[in-house]
């Protein structure tokens, strides 16, 4: 009571900070409001999360945005960029601080106290010990014990005295470490993380085909500059056979620095493109608003005699078959064409899930046939006089919707990553051993006493000890 007393304000502000209950309070203060930032999007519109708690607590319009206002007043719709939960991370960083310096000289002492000879009183108190006698040399035994210690692992020093030889190992000193490790790791995963909500950003970019943009867009009216340009080369959706679900969507995207070309990638989902620490992950696509009639046709066009010829042209255009003097001319275009049960075609969608266009063809002035040419459906290229159009793209219609990453703080997070799996592993898999055997004459034979300790993984340690006197008992040298 009197050393309280005695404690100043200083003494006792660090005995808090130092103390496992405010780490858990920290702990749980995270895990709680992380819980809320995670239910609630943060940096979006406001109708997202209004209709997500008239969803959640069943309430109506009006009460939601009530209940959003507050939320918001509170920052948790921008969460981690709040003065509080930094403080929070703050509190918890100087928790783990202070925690760790007020019990590094002790774990330091353990750590640089070298294994010294123990009494024969000492040694027989030890929890982890082996007794047993067998005729024998001491100078014999003791090249076993030696022998046996060095094929376990130990490298042993050795005290000779009155109460016989003794023999003296430890290792694994350092792994006492390992949670001061770990509390490393996770201040640099946690200043890595603030590193990257400050000073890094995630945005949208949705950029048309042929289009080129040196902005990504936070939201509707902030613009975030990117450095360099990014133009969108081509856009492409593969479906699964017979059906309207993507497969997959691939982007042809290139980096322009400076009016040169430095980069050229196509990205897919979870592979994306990174350039100067920002990263573009493939995660959308569209159509352009009132596009659909103002792309470039791309199609290949064969005659029956095998000439073919890569064109480009846009509806309304006309085109001619090579060696004939067939020519095709682009009269509409589809994104998504079917058919009724009357076989009248309409488009059924405004995405480009089916795309179709209709080519009226002429020979001398005058029509010969007519119809539609499918993207997916190959079969509908062969015209009836043996002449083909394959229809290849509908290029400048659609755009890649793409988020758009910067977080200068990753490779903090990434070092601190490795160091935690190190600083776990040391303290979970790896512990401090002491092995002394000691060996002393009486009455013709040899006795020995082994002592050994561990600060964790006892369990597994013993098996080691057990072993060790098996190959001291029966007088062999044992295998590792």
């Amino acid at each position: 009571m009197e050393k309280e007393k005695s404690k100043t304000i200083m003494d006792k502000i660090w005995d808090m900070f130092a103390s496992v209950k405010f780490a858990v309070v920290n702990f749980a203060l995270i895990a709680l409001t992380s819980i809320v930032g995670t239910v609630v999007e943060q940096q979006v519109e406001p109708e997202k999360n209004i209709k997500l708690l008239m969803k959640m607590f069943g309430i109506e319009y009006d009460a939601a945005q009530s209940l959003l206002g507050v939320l918001d007043k509170m920052r948790f719709t921008d969460m981690y960029h709040s003065w509080w939960f930094l403080a929070i991370l703050l509190l918890f960083a100087a928790n783990l601080i202070i925690c760790s310096i007020d019990r590094l000289p002790r774990v330091l002492k353990l750590v640089r106290e070298k294994a010294r000879p123990l009494s024969i009183e000492h040694l027989e108190k030890m929890s982890v010990k082996k007794v047993f006698s067998q005729k024998d040399k001491a100078s014999h035994m003791k090249e076993l014990a030696v022998s046996s210690l060095n094929r376990l692992g130990f490298k042993p020093f050795e005290s000779s005295g009155g109460q016989g030889t003794q023999l003296y190992a430890e290792k694994g000193n350092f792994t006492r470490l390992g949670v001061y490790i770990t509390h490393l790791s996770i201040l640099l995963i946690l200043a890595g993380a603030v590193i990257g909500i400050f000073f890094g950003y995630n945005a949208v970019l949705n950029l048309p085909e042929g289009e080129v943009s040196s902005f990504a867009y936070k939201d509707r009216d902030t613009q975030i500059p990117l450095g360099f340009d990014l133009r969108c080369d081509n856009f492409e959706v593969e479906y699964y056979p017979g059906t309207d679900m993507p497969k997959a969507y691939k982007s042809w995207l290139t980096v322009i620095k400076n009016g040169k070309e430095v980069m050229k990638k196509s990205i897919v989902v979870n592979d994306p493109l990174t350039y100067e620490g920002i990263t573009f992950y493939q995660s959308s696509y569209g159509a352009v608003p009132n596009g659909m009639g103002n792309g470039i046709l791309l199609l290949n066009v064969v005659s029956d005699n095998g000439k073919s010829q890569q064109i480009k042209t846009k509806i309304g255009e006309s085109f001619a078959i090579p060696g004939t003097s067939v020519t095709g001319h682009i009269v509409d275009f589809s994104p998504a064409l079917s058919f009724d049960q009357t076989g009248k075609a309409f488009t059924y969608a405004g995405q480009m899930t089916n795309p179709a266009v209709y080519i009226e063809f002429f020979e001398s002035g005058k029509m010969k046939y007519s119809g539609w040419l499918l993207k997916r459906y190959p079969q509908t290229w062969s015209l009836p006089d043996g002449n083909r159009v394959e229809f290849l793209d509908y290029w400048g219609v659609e755009y890649t919707g793409m988020q758009v990453r910067k977080d200068p703080g990753v490779f903090i997070v990434y070092l601190g990553c490795i160091l935690m799996a190190i600083g776990l592993y040391m303290t979970f898999f790896m512990s401090h051993k002491r092995i002394w055997v000691n060996i002393s004459e009486e009455k013709g034979s040899v006795k020995v006493l082994i002592g050994a300790s561990a600060n964790r993984n006892r369990a597994a340690f013993e098996q080691k000890i057990e072993k060790l006197a098996g190959m001291l008992n029966a007088g062999q040298k044992g295998e590792k």
